[in-house]
Order: structure tokens, then C-alpha cells, then sequence
């Protein structure tokens, strides 16, 4: 386990980590306009370009945030409740449709 901010040093040596992220430095090659999408993002909500690794690390949990919804929506079990005469009705329905392409 990596050390905590603040690890040994707090008087009950109790690892200080709520709401702490540890920083990872990595190096990342993007691509023209990704970077030009990232400068301009953070121009636009911090004024300064000094936030690129701001901004990419709120886009990049957005983002994993929403395959996540996404993914658990596809696979969740899905409940429908159907009469037989609705499922016949609308499936007569669309076999009408694909027939008549």
C-alpha cells in the first residue's frame, strides 16, 4: 500500500486519505486537436492553460462515469409488463414494417 499524505506523522499514525487523491505522472501523447480541445477547455473554466491535467482528469471520469451508467443499464434486467394480445398486436406491426422495405 502506498503511503497516505500525512502517513506517520499524524499523532494516532492514522493514514490521512479521505478525499485525498494520490498524483500519478505519466507522460500522455495526444493528439493536435485533443490538445488544442484540452488548452481551450481549461482557458474557458480556469483562465489559465496551467489546468490541463485538471481538466483532462474531469473529463476522463466523466466520461468513465457515463460508460459505467451505460454499461449497467445494457446489462440490468429488464422487466416489461406485456399482455400477449399488446406483443401480438406489435409484433404483427413490425413484421408489417420489414416486410415492406
Amino acid at each position: 500500500m502506498e503511503p497516505c499524505l500525512g502517513e506517520g506523522f499524524y499523532p494516532r499514525k492514522m493514514p490521512v486519505c479521505i478525499g485525498v487523491y494520490m498524483v500519478k505522472r505519466t507522460t500522455i501523447l495526444l493528439d493536435d486537436d485533443v490538445y488544442r480541445a484540452l488548452v481551450d477547455e481549461s482557458i474557458r473554466r480556469y483562465g489559465s492553460t496551467k489546468a490541463l491535467s485538471k481538466v483532462l482528469n474531469e473529463e476522463l471520469r466523466k466520461s468513465l462515469r457515463a460508460r459505467e451508467k451505460l454499461l449497467k443499464l445494457i446489462y440490468s434486467e429488464k422487466l416489461a409488463d406485456v399482455s400477449e394480445e399488446e406483443f401480438e398486436k406489435f409484433r404483427k406491426e413490425l413484421s408489417g414494417r420489414l416486410e415492406k422495405r
